[in-house]
């Protein structure tokens, strides 16, 4: 006895995709709704600081970034990438000393990156950054 099969109950071999693309097309849609959540675009204006002054060290190293992009270490004008060189004349070597950072307000975050990039490279990692002191 031998069992025939009608064309109508074969066995499909294609794998229907349908309820795969509703999936990816409703994460799509998730994805697209939230990327724009997870960005952070705020404006910031930093206030100044009310924590009491920390005490200075006898001679305090000052490297000042002028509104024209300018540096001075101390009083006396500095090449950007002479900045090494300096900074170990005047502190003979020690690059654990202290680097007191002034920036005018008017400079742009990537200048200041710049300077504290180059301090960095420098070997000086210890730069604090000098504000104006806020009423309580």
């Amino acid at each position: 006895m031998a069992l025939r099969l009608d064309e109508g109950d074969a066995e499909l071999s294609e794998i229907n995709v349908t309820p795969f693309i509703d999936v990816i097309l409703v994460l799509l849609i998730v994805f697209m709704v939230a990327a724009p959540l997870s960005t952070v675009d705020v404006p910031v204006n930093l206030p100044g600081s009310s924590a009491p002054a920390s005490d200075r060290p006898e001679e305090p190293l000052w490297l000042t970034l002028t509104a024209e992009q300018s540096l001075l270490l101390d009083d006396s004008p500095v090449a950007r990438d002479a900045l090494a060189a300096a900074l170990d004349a005047q502190t003979g070597g020690k690059r654990e000393t202290p680097v007191f950072l002034r920036a005018d307000r008017t400079i742009d975050y990537g200048a200041l990156m710049q300077v504290l990039d180059a301090l960095r490279s420098a070997g000086y990692l210890k730069v604090a950054l000098v504000g104006l002191e806020a009423a309580p």
